[in-house]
């Protein structure tokens, strides 16, 4: 099992130098990679619990934003060449990009670009996004209903531009002639692509199929839902013809909240709002054992949006790499 850092970039609160002190921990930790969340607006509507949907579309979430309209969150995607800069041996990405978002060639490029910043260590995490208010404000409203057909065309330009010297595609969302984009990754054939499912498994393994994909990642998943997923993944793939195996190289990953406690907590099932990793070292150890023999390959660490001051996920990351994953690790 290897160890991510979910950057904490959508606060209503944080600062450069706390990311930076973040990023530089998890590079002497050696963390496997960091990544920063994506997040263009927050709407008014929010503040009032008004959203259309409830975050991700999940229906235990409030329709409300953890973070304020005004709040003073920075952008994931701009982090990534500065991380780059700032980091040697990471691997760096955002979960997730969405791609609604974006022009896919123009993102394509873009990546290309940071992959030669970062000598080959960028991850591209792509979703649909689901908050209609912020394809809104991203002038992408009319690509709503057919947000996951997006994905789909910029998995294909991404892949084709990186890997042809010059490429042409004509789809509904883009749509050009032969064309050069300039610099290729250095990763070859190309980043890998990691597919941020929440829903369905059979979409999931579709694309896993079709585009070898590196990786999947969820959010708050247990132990448990994490074998579900695998295991229907790994049926669907089965059912399309595919004979991958998530067992060879496929990342399993999860968005999870991360604090080490003083007191036991909580940990019966919430659903999303378990306290997975919220909870005394000795819990999380169990927690941690029991994911790994659920597939789990690498958790984002996620610091919780609000109450946690910087200086204690930076204890919290010491102890977890010092203390719990040798545990762990031996297991």
């Amino acid at each position: 099992m290897r160890l991510a850092l979910y950057l904490p970039n959508f606060r209503n609160d944080v600062t450069v130098k706390e990311l930076e002190d973040l990023t530089a921990l998890a590079e002497e930790l050696d963390f496997d990679s960091v990544w920063t969340l994506d997040r263009i607006v927050v709407p008014e509507a929010s503040d009032r619990g008004e959203l259309q949907f409830p975050f991700g579309m999940m229906e235990q979430f409030p329709k409300q934003m953890p973070v304020a309209a005004r709040g003073q969150w920075l952008q994931g995607w701009p982090l990534i060449p500065w991380l780059a800069a700032k980091t040697t041996k990471l691997r760096i990405g955002m979960s997730i990009t969405d791609t609604p978002y974006r022009a896919p060639a123009v993102l394509a490029a873009e990546v290309a670009t940071i992959d030669n910043l970062s000598n080959g260590r960028v991850n591209v995490g792509v979703g649909s996004g689901w908050m209609p208010e912020e394809f809104a404000a991203a002038s992408a409203a009319h690509i709503f209903p057919k947000r996951h057909k997006h994905v789909r065309e910029t998995i294909e330009i991404m892949q084709g531009i990186w890997t042809n010297e010059v490429f042409e595609y004509h789809g509904e969302f883009a749509d050009f002639e032969s064309c050069g984009f300039g610099a290729k990754p250095v990763q070859s054939p190309h980043p890998p692509i990691y597919f941020s499912g929440l829903k369905d498994p059979k979409r999931s393994a579709s694309r896993i199929a079709k585009y070898g994909l590196a990786g999947w990642i969820g959010i708050q998943d247990t132990p448990d839902e994490i074998t579900k997923w695998k295991t229907e993944i790994q049926r669907e793939l089965g059912e399309l013809g595919s004979e991958r195996s998530l067992d060879d190289g496929f990342d399993m990953c999860s968005m999870i909240w991360f604090v080490i406690t003083d007191e036991p907590t909580d940990q019966s099932d919430n659903h999303k709002l378990t306290n997975l990793f919220v909870g005394t070292a000795d819990q999380i150890t169990d927690r941690l054992k029991r994911y790994k023999e659920a597939g789990l390959t690498m958790p984002l660490l996620w610091p919780p949006f609000a109450d946690v001051p910087v200086s204690k996920t930076l204890d919290d990351l010491k102890r977890l790499k010092h203390d719990i994953m040798p545990k762990v690790d031996a297991m």
